[in-house]
């Protein structure tokens, strides 16, 4: 089944990837062109971390990427675990919402919520460069330990220029819970003061470099779109625990 573009080209409706049906959305992310050309995104992440979770673990994921990895970790939980998915973008919310409901995911939970130290409003583009300029979107602050998660194993931070404040709103939540913290962060000038307010809660911190170009890809696709493109990003277990990610760099 196709539709017609206002150009008059024919596309299609949904994407096939790798965990589900996602829906078309515009192609001026990252996230979304490789969903298209290869029906996942950021898959280096998922090869990580699907050694460390479990059947019936709870999942907190602030940033939606149109719940490309939500897909993905409701398989891992199961139904007896959670995922809660916190994406303050209105459309962005809407699309990960979409793709939520038309695979059926009754564990996955969404929260149109920005992730930070207080509660209120601010305008998207005070909060991160990812607000666009000239808009004045306004979205919901609140924190982490507001959402009084009964359980959480794994806290799972995808949007940049929010890791310290998402952390400072969650002190309560990560002193019960002592969760595994996945994190992208958000370029040099912020590197260090991330990953020291992660090391504050009492953490071990190590690299985690993936490419966004999976040569083993969900569409068999052997052109890559990304040449030598990483993320720069960080995994992160309780100190006095027996997590030892011996293969990466200890920050």
């Amino acid at each position: 089944m196709s539709t017609k573009s206002p150009a008059g080209q024919a596309t299609q409706p949904f994407w096939s990837t790798r965990y589900g049906i996602a829906t078309t959305v515009a192609l001026d992310n990252a996230a979304a062109r490789s969903l298209q050309a290869y029906g996942e995104w950021a898959e280096q992440e998922t090869t990580l971390l699907s050694a460390l979770l479990d059947e019936g673990q709870t999942v907190l994921e602030f940033g939606g990427d149109f719940a490309a990895h939500a897909l993905w970790m409701s398989q891992v939980v199961g139904p007896h675990g959670q995922v809660h998915l916190a994406e303050p973008r209105r459309i962005r919310f809407q699309q990960a919402c979409a793709n939520v409901a038309i695979n059926g995911l009754d564990n996955v939970f969404t929260h149109p919520v920005w992730l930070g130290r207080g509660k209120g409003q601010a305008s998207l583009a005070s909060l991160t460069p990812l607000g666009r300029a000239g808009t004045d979107e306004k979205v919901r602050i609140a924190t982490v330990d507001s959402l009084r998660l009964d359980a959480l194993h794994l806290l799972k931070i995808n949007l940049s220029h929010a890791l310290v404040d998402t952390l400072a709103g969650a002190g309560e939540t990560i002193r019960t819970h002592r969760p595994l913290i996945y994190a992208r962060l958000s370029g040099l000038d912020e590197a260090q003061s991330e990953v020291e307010a992660i090391k504050a809660l009492g953490y071990r911190v190590w690299s985690h470099v993936p490419y966004l170009y999976n040569a083993n890809n969900h569409s068999g696709s052997d052109v890559n779109i990304f040449p030598g493109v990483v993320q720069q990003n960080v995994i992160a277990a309780p100190a006095d625990g027996h997590f030892e990610f011996a293969e990466r760099l200890e920050l």
